[in-house]
């Protein structure tokens, strides 16, 4: 896994098929975003860049790359990949395996995501908008 970073940026090339880097990405942005926002923020996207990570990693043949970016707008997780196949979030059934949620979660969690095509591939991205009043008042008094 090849890395750069910048103070508001993260930057990954992902090798093909190595799964240690979901683990490794993961405790890159917890690094990026330490003192940008709450611990439980930052868990969520943890999760939620884990699930997009996995998928490109799991469901493609080829590498893959992961860009994060953090400002005043909030948090913006990027995973490309370079094959044309639109992943599809798939809704809950009574099967209870685990396998096909990724997608449910980051629907549910994100405030807003989406896939953006390329001319070879596609992006699978997430935003979350920045911290409300509320969540930062509610973090400094249980401090």
């Amino acid at each position: 896994m090849r890395r750069q970073a910048s103070a508001d940026r993260l930057r990954r090339t992902l090798g093909r098929a190595d799964l240690r880097a979901v683990a490794e990405s993961r405790r890159a942005l917890r690094e990026l975003l330490r003192h940008r926002c709450d611990p439980e923020r930052s868990a969520v996207a943890e999760l939620l860049t884990s699930e997009l990570v996995t998928n490109a990693l799991v469901h493609t043949d080829r590498d893959a790359v992961l860009t994060a970016d953090v400002g005043p707008w909030g948090l913006r997780v990027e995973v490309r990949d370079f094959t044309a196949r639109e992943p599809l979030p798939r809704p809950r059934t009574g099967n209870e395996t685990t396998n096909g949620r990724g997608l449910v979660l980051v629907e549910s969690l994100a405030d807003s995501w989406g896939v953006r095509r390329h001319g070879v591939g596609k992006s699978v991205w997430f935003a979350l908008g920045p911290e409300t009043e509320a969540e930062t008042d509610t973090d400094a008094d249980a401090a």
